[in-house]
């Protein structure tokens, strides 16, 4: 089992890892009948993509010897109606490393093709960009 999720009343959720008991705590958004106070579900698979961005660069980085030390990502979530849910995730990566063009072409297709962005639905908009110091 991965986690453990238990309702705790006005559209809250708490949120177990079995395996290390780290705890995160869910509410819904203020757009939705929520209060807005934590991560929403939809925020969560929003910064998923940019956190399984940087980690699958993380690897390719000491797999291939890459500076990797000051990576950041801002992430923004867009949400549609009918149905209600997430039509694009704009992702905006952010590399203080001096890369080579060899060194960029590879982050950035690892970066791509994480599992994250593969699980997605293909219609939603998968919008990254990567800026360079």
């Amino acid at each position: 089992m991965t986690s453990n999720v238990n309702y705790k009343g006005s559209l809250r959720t708490v949120c177990e890892h079995i395996k290390s008991a780290s705890v995160l705590e869910t509410d819904a958004p203020i757009d939705n009948n929520g209060n807005g106070e934590r991560f929403s579900p939809t925020d969560l698979v929003a910064t998923a993509l940019a956190s399984c961005m940087i980690t699958v660069m993380g690897i390719k980085a000491n797999e291939s010897g890459i500076a990797f030390d000051t990576i950041n990502a801002e992430v923004q979530k867009i949400m549609a109606t009918n149905p209600r849910r997430i039509s694009e995730i704009q992702v905006v990566i952010s590399v203080q490393e001096t890369w080579t063009d060899k060194e960029k072409t590879i982050m950035e297709n690892t970066a791509k093709y994480c599992p994250v962005a593969k699980s997605l639905h293909p219609d939603l908009i998968q919008n990254i960009k990567f800026i360079y110091a």
